[in-house]
């Protein structure tokens, strides 16, 4: 399986302004910046793209852990945050939190914990993000 997606960006690094596009057609000339990225203009930004990534595959990890346990979630709602810090001249991804409130009928805690941990360790995206992950997993 191959996804894509295609960056254009026209101008200078500050003053510049680009477009993303996905094959999906998700994101069609998706406006991004260095002001989308660093002064929350609108538009979207790389850093909201793998946090966006990351909660949506841990999540589907998850839902498939579960699913293999013999459970099935009510709700499973992640956040990620992605930390972009300084890094010499320039910057870089060195975390991602996720923030996962789930709604699980039948479930024990440890059960859900174990499960959790499986999924945040499995799941595609964390394999491939250089940066430390760190998961708060609460049942509600």
């Amino acid at each position: 399986m191959i996804r894509k997606a295609k960056a254009v960006w026209q101008g200078a690094g500050r003053d510049g302004t680009g477009a993303l596009t996905t094959d999906s057609g998700v994101l069609s000339s998706t406006p991004y910046s260095f002001k989308t990225r660093f002064e929350g203009d609108p538009g979207t930004n790389p850093e909201e793209l793998i946090a966006a990534a990351h909660a949506g595959c841990f999540t589907m990890a998850l839902a498939f852990q579960l699913q293999a346990a013999g459970f099935t979630p009510t709700e499973l709602s992640t956040e990620a945050a992605i930390s972009l810090v300084p890094e010499g001249a320039g910057f870089k991804i060195d975390a991602s939190h996720l923030t996962l409130r789930a709604s699980i009928p039948g479930i024990e805690a440890a059960k859900f914990a174990e499960l959790a941990k499986a999924a945040e360790l499995g799941c595609p995206v964390s394999k491939v993000l250089n940066a430390k992950i760190t998961l708060d997993a609460q049942l509600q």
